[in-house]
């Protein structure tokens, strides 16, 4: 339940967030009130508090959510949380105005542990917000702004997993999370089960189509437009003319009968056999998983990286006819 809300002090403080938002250059698609509100969540600055008084809490975005119904009586429907990230907290990070995971850098973006924090330099400009010396401070920040944001760019550069590819060439994804396994598909599932293979796509927890090779799918007779709902890894195994589809599995589900089913129509269009495939980190990890699991597919699991578990049928490690 939202405590009692000072209406006029509520919308005094969105209109003053706003204005700050605007002052900073910010994109017209976030001078809306769910920007306002989490600007105040991420300052912990509620309708009666001081600017001067703001603060740094580590909050992820449900979190800010509840800030947003339980001090401004805003209540947000639990299916836009995915908006605030993508439509709000994207653009914050992108303007250098707030820092993903300080607490622990390589944790992704995407994880339900993920939490943000108001930038220090930022911080120390909101709290003279109101005061004669507001429009001065802000100058100064705003002529560093551009420096520290290619600073965080170049962090997270850094961060980023490098990942080699059969032919030698290096892609990056973000750090932690499922990319940790993709990156072990990618370079020892793929070496001792498809030697010689063509990785033609490699998603990624942050960028969906990190790697994707149109024209060799499109060799293959398949045609995908972006918003189809790709596995984790694609690989041409050339000599055998057949098409893995690996799913690399930490936090969403495996390959069982629905997903296999949508795969198959997704990729309908393939002249090389399909094969469906579900990578684990450890066998822990695909025991939560081992009922749903599709027959007719294989599991590879990257602590024994040279043994295959193979769900029933005629053959093991190949397509099959309908």
């Amino acid at each position: 339940m939202p405590k009692k809300v000072n209406k006029k002090k509520a919308e005094q403080k969105i209109q003053n967030a706003l204005k700050i938002l605007n002052d900073l250059g910010m994109p017209r698609q976030q001078l809306n009130e769910r920007s306002a509100l989490t600007l105040l969540s991420l300052l912990g600055v509620k309708p009666e508090s001081k600017w001067e008084n703001a603060g740094n809490p580590l909050m992820g975005i449900t979190p800010m959510m509840d800030f947003f119904f339980e001090y401004y009586g805003k209540k947000y429907a639990p299916n836009t949380r995915e908006t605030v990230r993508r439509q709000t907290v994207h653009q914050f990070l992108q303007a250098a105005l707030i820092v993903a995971n300080p607490d622990k850098s390589s944790r992704p973006t995407n994880s339900p542990k993920a939490v943000y924090q108001i930038e220090p330099a930022a911080l120390k400009l909101l709290k003279s917000f109101g005061k004669p010396d507001w429009k001065e401070k802000l100058k100064k920040y705003l002529s560093s702004v551009k420096t520290l944001t290619k600073l965080y760019a170049r962090e997270r550069e850094m961060q980023r997993l490098p990942i080699k590819l059969a032919d030698g060439q290096e892609i990056k994804l973000s750090p932690g999370g499922q990319n940790v396994l993709v990156k072990k598909v990618v370079e020892d599932f793929c070496a001792l089960f498809t030697p010689g293979g063509q990785i033609i796509y490699v998603g990624d927890t942050q960028l969906k189509w990190s790697f994707y090779d149109k024209k060799a799918l499109a060799k293959l007779g398949i045609i995908i437009e972006e918003h189809g709902k790709m596995p984790d890894v694609v690989v041409n195994h050339i000599k055998k003319n057949w098409l893995l589809l690996i799913e690399a599995v930490t936090s969403h589900g495996p390959v069982n009968p629905k997903r296999r089913q949508e795969l198959k129509k997704l990729f309908a269009g393939s002249s090389a056999g399909l094969v469906f495939v579900t990578a684990f980190i450890d066998r822990h990890a695909m025991l939560k998983y081992l009922h749903d699991i599709s027959w007719e597919t294989e599991v590879w699991v990257a602590e024994s990286p040279t043994h295959l578990i193979h769900f029933n049928g005629e053959r093991f490690l190949g397509p099959y006819e309908d």
